[in-house]
């Protein structure tokens, strides 16, 4: 390996290591607690080394949320790509979001529960080549391919994307968030739900 190559592999190393700070003291002491100081403390660098990757507190927020969806928006391509019934794939696309999110609680946690109402950071977000939009572009495209094959009574692509989605992310939080609920066996309450959600909208 040359040293242009070890460079940038070791820059991109350090990159990970901020991120993966950021995201821990996020989840612990909340967003508006932690400072750029406090993620350089935490991995032992100066804070200025930090603002050579990150230009404040809400890039790297972005960052750590886009490196989420990133994943999930990939998991779900695969499931669409590999699945030729339309419902199929719809269903096992939201048994994959759940599933991610109970296996990375605290990407889950950053992104998506204790994610801070900051105009900036929504407008990242909402933007067609964010991270965001394409793992929610994902999940439009199965239900556009269910109500394409007549497979759903509604219509509105929009409205029932929105309604899954917010199925899925509901039963995904509460089983981060109140992990002592006597809840029943979690993956037929997962399957359950889901199951209830999609056969609700079935023609």
């Amino acid at each position: 390996m040359g040293t242009q190559q070890r460079r940038a592999r070791e820059k991109e190393a350090l990159r990970q290591d901020i991120l993966d700070a950021a995201r821990e003291l996020f989840v612990k002491e909340g967003y508006e607690n932690v400072s750029m100081r406090r993620v350089a403390e935490k991995i032992e660098y100066s804070p200025t080394t930090i603002y050579l990757y990150f230009e404040d507190k809400a890039s790297l927020l972005y960052a750590i949320c886009e490196e989420t969806f990133a994943k999930l928006a990939k998991r779900m391509e695969a499931i669409t790509r590999d699945s030729q019934d339309p419902i199929e794939a719809l269903r096992a696309g939201c048994r994959a979001y759940v599933d991610f999110g109970l296996k990375n609680p605290n990407h889950y946690k950053v992104t998506f529960i204790n994610h801070p109402q900051h105009p900036r950071d929504d407008q990242r977000h909402l933007k067609e080549a964010s991270m965001g939009m394409k793992a929610y572009g994902n999940l439009r495209a199965a239900v556009e391919a269910c109500i394409r094959a007549k497979k759903f009574r509604q219509t509105n692509v929009e409205a029932v994307t929105q309604l899954i989605w917010a199925g899925e992310h509901g039963i995904t939080s509460l089983l981060i968030t109140m992990p002592n609920f006597p809840w029943v066996k979690k993956s037929e309450l997962i399957d359950l739900m889901i199951s209830t959600l999609i056969d609700g909208l079935r023609a």
